[in-house]
């Protein structure tokens, strides 16, 4: 039992970024660090700020490394760039276990029940049919280099919906709550309003200083959100804090040991883009997805940020239209071509837009079972040229059992597309595996490119405490190159569906058929018959009520 590891006091900061499109990038971050060991010691009973319900979890399922994810919408990488911590649309999960867990599916089904429970999600529904175990893709984050896959699951429910009841539990986990700091701002009513919403958890293992020498259990929420300039009812390009969250900021979270709002002027060095209001002197340098921005940085532990009103509403006023955003040097699209409900084609394109270098991709495709791929007819080609990929992985499916695999490794030639293409069958499902909504489509979740992309700027490894912490979440040891990872668009396919109205012709014909005979037989069977006389004429029936009248008896 521990009575002594305590988290550290966590660190929030919280990053606007304002797109040349007019829409704002708001990005939030929320990291406890807690120095205990969870495999070494049989039980914790001291959590204080880590959550209780999470820190259980690692304990009981010795989860290595948890990731999860829940995002509403779809991330424009060509008019928002890059984001920091990128997610695929629905519900994402990927666990890393420790070598002692001996049955890792079971433990996996399990971990995926509990966690459908903190979260209040549909996690329950993710079962063998869509999890696979990567051989290359999704290498830890955290300590340790791991390199037996087989402790690795990972998981996506592309149409999973993301809506209040997802983003309270999350909330809950927070140090302050939504009660104070920057937490406050998260108001369901304006997130949901976006055009894009991401919510996500993750825990890893991290040193405590830059020998190692000790380690600690890093837990990291984010929030990521896109508010558009017109689903918001803006008439000029302008932006508060009121305005986006409805709400202002008026203290930090008393348990933070570090609380900060970050504003990107890259591209506003002398103001001729955009007014900031109320300015401030304080400026930090950071490297970013091998870029090197510069913030204007607003302390909340310092009183003096809030001004004598107690109250901080940054105003971003526009002045100028003009400016273009670079290019991603890597971004990706995902369709399905062809035509009836029998055979079809799946494409992937893959954009490198750097002008001289080209860098190896590591793509990774998880296909439903009921989409029957011809693994024979996968072509991969760049600039018209087939482009033979250096490592291919694949595990075919099993029919009501596990999906495909399809792992790649491929070099992408300087300013190519690359397009990846592959053909299938659609298969015809029971009856009872159908959807109440079978002509809305399937979904496929997306599939996940990851690569080291040339970078601008050298990479200072050694100086994380200082960097924000939108800046250090993915390791990088290459000083000439950033990690990258993106998801295409999730696939809707149809398949080949009954006409689910016959059986309710049926029924009904059935039952009308059956009500005439058998309602004709059973009244016949049971009814009684009785002979009447014929009714009496018009002379009979007057000369019987005189013979009463005189009475004698009627005719």
């Amino acid at each position: 039992m521990s009575f002594g590891n305590t988290p550290v006091a966590p660190f929030i900061q919280a990053l606007v970024i304002p797109l040349h499109s007019g829409d704002i990038y708001a990005s939030f971050q929320f990291r406890t660090l807690w120095d205990t060991d969870f495999m070494r010691e049989n039980k914790v009973s001291h959590y204080r700020l880590f959550p209780k319900s999470l820190g259980q979890v690692i304990s009981k399922f010795s989860v290595r490394e948890l990731h999860i994810s829940f995002t509403q919408g779809y991330w424009r990488t060509m008019q928002w760039g890059q984001p920091f911590i990128p997610s695929p649309p629905g519900a994402e999960l990927w666990v890393w276990f420790q070598d002692s867990v001996t049955d890792v599916d079971a433990t996996w089904k399990e971990l995926t029940n509990v966690l459908s429970g903190i979260f209040c999600a549909s996690l329950n529904f993710i079962d063998s049919t869509n999890t696979v175990q990567p051989s290359a893709s999704f290498k830890p984050l955290g300590l340790g280099n791991v390199t037996d896959h087989s402790f690795l699951r990972y998981a996506t429910l592309p149409r999973e919906i993301v809506c209040t009841e997802n983003l309270t539990p999350w909330k809950k986990l927070l140090p302050c709550g939504s009660k104070a700091g920057l937490a406050v701002l998260l108001k369901s009513e304006k997130l949901f309003h976006s055009s894009f919403h991401s919510q996500a958890v993750h825990i890893r293992s991290v040193c405590q200083d830059w020998q190692c020498k000790t380690t600690s259990w890093e837990l990291r929420q984010t929030l990521n959100s896109v508010f558009d300039l017109h689903n918001s009812g803006q008439t000029k390009r302008e932006w508060s804090l009121f305005k986006m969250f409805s709400r202002t900021l008026t203290e930090a979270c008393p348990l933070a040991s570090s609380s900060k709002l970050y504003i990107d002027i890259t591209d506003n060095p002398q103001g001729e883009q955009f007014e900031l209001s109320p300015a401030t002197s304080l400026l930090s340098q950071a490297v970013v997805l091998g870029d090197r921005r510069t913030f204007s940085v607003y302390d909340l532990t310092q009183e003096t940020t809030f001004g004598t009103v107690r109250s901080l509403n940054l105003l971003i006023r526009w002045k100028s239209n003009e400016g273009e955003m670079l290019r991603p040097l890597l971004h990706a699209e995902r369709y399905v071509a062809g035509y009836g409900l029998q055979t079809g084609e799946i494409h992937t394109l893959m954009y490198n837009n750097h002008p001289y270098r080209s860098f190896p991709v590591l793509l990774l495709d998880s296909v439903p079972w009921y989409l029957r791929l011809y693994i024979h007819t996968l072509s991969v080609t760049s600039k018209g040229k087939d482009n033979k990929p250096s490592y291919i992985h694949y595990e075919p499916s099993k029919d009501r059992v596990k999906p495909h695999l399809l792992e790649m490794l491929i070099q992408l030639p300087p300013n190519s597309v690359t397009e990846v293409t592959v053909q299938f069958e659609r298969a015809l499902l029971k009856w009872t595996e159908y959807p109440p909504d079978p002509n809305h489509g399937f979904y496929v979740g997306s599939s996940v490119i990851s690569s080291l992309v040339p970078s601008t700027v050298a990479m200072h490894t050694n100086s994380t405490r200082e960097r924000p912490l939108f800046s250090s979440f993915f390791p990088c040891k290459e000083e000439s190159s950033y990690f990258v990872r993106i998801y295409t668009e999730p696939l809707l396919v149809n398949l080949p569906t009954p006409d689910f109205s016959m059986p309710y012709n049926v029924i009904c014909l059935t039952c009308t058929v059956v009500a005439v005979g058998y309602g004709s037989l059973y009244n016949l069977l049971t009814r009684s018959f009785q002979i009447e006389e014929p009714n009496p004429g018009l002379a009979k029936r007057i000369a019987n009520v005189i013979r009463r009248m005189r009475g004698v008896p009627p005719l």
